[in-house]
């Protein structure tokens, strides 16, 4: 038997009292979506949920590009440092794969479609995409690419956890904290395989 519609509208969100106001910070504007389903009142405005969204958009970008190079690497690495480097690139792609499940689960709780094509994150990431090898690239210089890389994207963080910091985005703050203490310190360890 099928279930049959409701002909009731969902009820509109109530606006919150001069005291809620006060407590939030945050003028609630909330309103409920076609299908019933809650808007999102989670302590910061929509302009603000949308500014941190879209950087972290970027920041995703930036760390999948470089997940990419990363994997590339270990895949096409040769010369006497090969064993070394094809372990150090696979543990470090393998925990950047995780931290973007991370990332787009951000986005999405902010309300906001995380990036996840090729195009979009092409035009969104301010790293370079490696074009393919068809010779094999000096080992030195993909360390020299995946420093520069790991670089670029500790500047992307630092942008977004200021923008997330001036709206009072703790979860995101603390998450571009966990990614920048873990790309500066990759940039550190392949920095010293050249000097």
């Amino acid at each position: 038997m099928a279930k049959k519609k409701s002909d009731s509208k969902p009820a509109k969100a109530t606006k919150a009292t001069k005291g809620e106001k006060t407590a939030r910070n945050v003028k609630p504007a909330v309103t409920a979506h076609a299908d019933g389903a809650p808007g999102i009142n989670i302590g910061m405005s929509s302009g603000d949920r949308r500014k941190t969204s879209d950087g972290l958009a970027h920041f995703l970008s930036d760390a999948f590009t470089l997940y990419l190079k990363t994997h590339n690497f270990h895949w096409n690495v040769t010369g006497p440092m090969f064993n070394a480097l094809h372990t150090m690139f696979e543990t470090q792609y393998t925990e950047q794969w995780h931290a973007l499940d991370e990332i787009a689960e951000r986005i999405r709780a902010l309300g906001f479609n995380a990036p996840g094509s090729y195009a979009e994150f092409t035009r969104l990431s301010s790293i370079a995409e490696e074009p393919g090898l068809a010779d094999t690239a000096d080992w030195r210089e993909m360390v020299r690419q995946l420093v520069v890389g790991n670089e670029a994207v500790c500047r992307t963080a630092r942008k977004v956890l200021k923008t997330a910091d001036d709206a009072g985005d703790d979860p995101t703050v603390d998450l571009m904290t966990q990614r920048l203490n873990i790309h500066e310190k990759t940039a550190w360890m392949l920095r010293s395989l050249l000097q």
